[in-house]
C-alpha cells in the first residue's frame, strides 16, 4: 500500500493544508450533511472540533460498524478532525462550548429543528459572544417553509428538491440517485459559503449567518431540467440515462462483453459537434452509412433511435468496458466504462496520484479512503484518520482555553466531559 506522505508526495508548504491555517471551526454536525461540509474545510487545514455526546458520539459511528469500531461510514465523513466530548446538558458543559465559541471562526450545526436554539446555543447567544464568528446551519426544509420543523435526511431532500422527478426510466417510477446529494451535496454548497463569510470577514470583520436547507440546495443541481421545464413548458421528464436537455442518439449505456450487472459503457455523441456521430460509424465499421439522410441529424437518430442503439450495441457487445472506452475515447468520442466502487478503490492510479489514499487508525490499522479530490500547487491534501470518540478532549481545551490537566480531569470526573 501507498503511505499518506508517498501518495500526496510529502509535506509540501502551500499545499490543500495550509489554506485555512488558524481557522477554528467548531463542529456539531452529525451524520453526513453537516461532517461533509467540515471535512471539506479540514482538508483545507482548518482546525476542525468535533463536539460529540461523551457517550455516544456522532450517531454515524454506529452505522454499521464493525465489532468494537467506528463505523466505515463514519470514517470517510470525518477524516482530519479532532474529537471533543461534552455533555451539553450539563451547564458547565454548556459553558465550555460558549468560551470555545467565543474564539472560533465558524460554528456549524444540522440540529434538528430548534434544537439548537433550545440548548441556548443559537446563533443570536453566539454571536453576541463572537461578533465575527460564521455561524451556519443546515436543516431539511428552509425558514418560511410550510415544512420547516420537518426532519429530513438524504432521501427526503431528493424526494422533495425533484432529483427523484427526473431520475430513472422514462415510463418507470421516479428513482434515488446513488450519489448522496442531499447530504454531501447540501455540504458543499455551504463549505463554499462559509469560504466566501471568511474570506468578506479577513477584509471587513464582519461575521454572518448561514442557512442551507436540503431542498433548497437539491435546486441548484437540477437547474438544467428547470431550463427544460422554461422551454417546454412542462415538468422535467426521466430520461433514463440520456439527459433531462434533450436526446441526441446515441446517448446512454450500451452492454459490453461480460454480461456482469455493471458490464456497460456509456456512449455520447454531442448535438454540438457532428463529428462524434460521423467518427462513431467509422469505430463500428458502419462507414457506409455516413451521410445516410436517415442518420445524418439529432432529428433523423431521434426517429430512428432503435436501430441506432441496435447498431451500437451490436459492436460494444463484443468488447469489454474497458476496451470499449479506450476504443470509442481514441477516436475522439465521448465514452465511459460503468465503473463499480470494487473496480475504483482497486485502480492503483487513484492512490498514486493521491486520490484515494491508505491512513492508518489506531483501532481499525489501514483503509483506503477517498480524500478531497482537488490539487493544490499539484497535489490533494494528506488524509489523517477519523478520531476516537473524545480523542482531542483534552488537548482542544489546553489549547483553546488554556485549562489545565488537573481541571481536565476534575471535569472528566464529574462526567462534564468525556
Amino acid at each position: 500500500m501507498v503511505s499518506n506522505e508517498a501518495a500526496t508526495g510529502g509535506a509540501q508548504a502551500g499545499g490543500a493544508e495550509t489554506c485555512l491555517t488558524g481557522v477554528k471551526v467548531l463542529d456539531l454536525t452529525q451524520f453526513e450533511a453537516g461532517p461533509s461540509c467540515t471535512e471539506a474545510l479540514a482538508w483545507m487545514g482548518a482546525e476542525v472540533v468535533k463536539v460529540e455526546n461523551p457517550k455516544s458520539g456522532d450517531p454515524g459511528r454506529s452505522i454499521n460498524p464493525p465489532p468494537g469500531q467506528d463505523a466505515h461510514y463514519f470514517l470517510q465523513y470525518n477524516a482530519n478532525k479532532k474529537s471533543l466530548t461534552v455533555n451539553l446538558k450539563d451547564k458547565r458543559g454548556l459553558d465550555l462550548v460558549k468560551q470555545l465559541a467565543a474564539k472560533a471562526d465558524v460554528f456549524i450545526e444540522n440540529f434538528a429543528p430548534g434544537a439548537i436554539e433550545r440548548l441556548g446555543l443559537g446563533a443570536d447567544v453566539i454571536r453576541a459572544l463572537n461578533p465575527s464568528i460564521i455561524y451556519a446551519q443546515v436543516k431539511g426544509f428552509g425558514a418560511g417553509s410550510p415544512f420547516e420543523n420537518n426532519l429530513a435526511f438524504d432521501m427526503i431532500a431528493q424526494a422533495c428538491g425533484g432529483t427523484m422527478s427526473i431520475t430513472g426510466e422514462a415510463d418507470g417510477p421516479p428513482l434515488k440517485p446513488g450519489p448522496t446529494l442531499g447530504d454531501t451535496g447540501t455540504g458543499m454548497l455551504l463549505a463554499i459559503s462559509i469560504l466566501g463569510a471568511l474570506f468578506r470577514r479577513a477584509r471587513t470583520g464582519q461575521g454572518e449567518h448561514l442557512q442551507v436547507a436540503m431542498q433548497d440546495a437539491m435546486l441548484q443541481y437540477i437547474r438544467g431540467a428547470f431550463a427544460t421545464q422554461t422551454r417546454s413548458g412542462r415538468a422535467a421528464h426521466r430520461a433514463g440515462s440520456g439527459s433531462v436537455l434533450a436526446k441526441n442518439p446515441p446517448m446512454g449505456t450500451f452492454p459490453c462483453k461480460g454480461g456482469g450487472p455493471n458490464d456497460y459503457v456509456y456512449v455520447y455523441t454531442s448535438r454540438a459537434n457532428p463529428e462524434h456521430w460521423r467518427r462513431l460509424l467509422g469505430v463500428i465499421g458502419r462507414e457506409e452509412l455516413i451521410g445516410d439522410a436517415r442518420y445524418d441529424s439529432p432529428a433523423a437518430r431521434l426517429e430512428h433511435e432503435a436501430e441506432v442503439n441496435a447498431m451500437v450495441a451490436a459492436w460494444t457487445s463484443r468488447h469489454d468496458k474497458q476496451d470499449a472506452m479506450r476504443i470509442i475515447g481514441a477516436a475522439g468520442i465521448p465514452a465511459g466504462a460503468v465503473l463499480d466502487t470494487s473496480e475504483l478503490i482497486a485502480d492503483p492510479s487513484f492512490e498514486a496520484r493521491g486520490i484515494m489514499q491508505t491512513v492508518e487508525h489506531p483501532v481499525i490499522g489501514p483503509y483506503k479512503m477517498t480524500t478531497w479530490p482537488v490539487r493544490f500547487s499539484g497535489r490533494p491534501p494528506q488524509a489523517k484518520p477519523a478520531p476516537l470518540l473524545g480523542q482531542h478532549t483534552g488537548e482542544v481545551l489546553g489549547d483553546w482555553l488554556g485549562i489545565g490537566a488537573d481541571q481536565v480531569a476534575a471535569l472528566r470526573g464529574d462526567s462534564v466531559i468525556g
